[in-house]
């Protein structure tokens, strides 16, 4: 026959396991909520300008030494890095850099266009004659790409 205590014991697990279970869902509705809460409040990245003057200066900004690599990640899944040096061959100082990567089909149309920032607010300036390198990833590049190195188009510049 059991004892007071083990029937106390035996009654107190099913308790702590519930106890457990609701702390559990609680920390797991918490983290969700702020991290829906904090992408809301994120400020969407305003386009930068592209007027008379930075056409001008994008016209002296070039792309070197274009390098691409594909590898998987732990899921399995196909990473694409897309490489080069900003040339910066005019005199105006660029703070900021906005440009389209273009994939291209067979029949060399436009499948896939990656906006993306090569110079963000913090990043240091490129200033006249001056050249930096440059590292884009991609999550997904569809297969029937070409297999040549992508289009990059400038689409915005934010001068000093």
């Amino acid at each position: 026959m059991p004892s007071d205590f083990e029937r106390e014991e035996k009654s107190a697990f099913p308790v702590a396991f519930g106890i457990g279970i609701v702390v559990v869902i609680l920390l797991v509705a918490g983290f969700v909520l702020a991290t829906r809460l904090s992408r809301s409040k994120a400020p969407a990245a305003q386009p930068l300008p592209f007027g008379p003057a930075e056409q001008a200066a994008a016209e002296r900004i070039h792309f070197l030494d274009p390098q691409m690599a594909q590898a998987s990640n732990y899921l399995n899944q196909t990473i694409t890095y897309v490489a080069g040096t900003i040339s910066n061959d005019g005199v105006a100082t660029v703070r900021e850099m906005e440009v389209a990567i273009e994939f291209h089909d067979p029949f060399n149309q436009v499948f896939l266009r990656e906006t993306r920032r090569l110079l963000g607010p913090n990043a240091k300036p490129i200033g006249g004659g001056a050249r930096r390198d440059f590292e884009v990833t991609l999550d997904y590049v569809p297969a029937e790409w070409n297999q040549q190195y992508p289009s990059i188009r400038i689409t915005g510049l934010q001068l000093e």
